[in-house]
């Protein structure tokens, strides 16, 4: 009678330790992200980059204003082997602000180019 309650905790609980995982991934996409654009990366390569550190099927968003390179990751986190279909999958949204650095070298550059 209470090992079923038991279990039915401990995937509630493995759920969220996933829940805040995922989180803290896709704060380290949006930073990766905007320090990589903010150096003078090309776009296509730093969202790649922010990609493979993001939650599988995360969005990654950028925008530039005043000099400064905003990136939004949103996603979804769904729950384990489809245990808690029946719980609607929280919605995950990280952003980050970097300053775009003046290198002095035309943009995008790349490593080689760099003084």
């Amino acid at each position: 009678m209470v090992l079923p309650l038991l279990v039915a905790v401990a995937i509630a609980l493995v759920w969220l330790l996933s829940v805040g995982t995922a989180q803290v991934r896709a704060v380290d996409a949006a930073r990766e992200t905007a320090r990589a654009l903010a150096r003078g990366d090309d776009e296509a390569e730093a969202v790649g980059r922010g990609r493979t550190v993001a939650p599988d099927g995360s969005t990654i968003a950028v925008t530039r204003s005043d000099g400064e390179v905003h990136v939004t990751v949103t996603g979804r986190v769904r729950g384990p082997g489809g245990l808690l279909a029946h719980v609607p999958s929280p919605r995950l949204r990280a952003e980050a602000v970097a300053a775009e650095e003046d290198t002095g070298l035309p943009l995008p550059f790349t490593t080689g180019d760099a003084p």
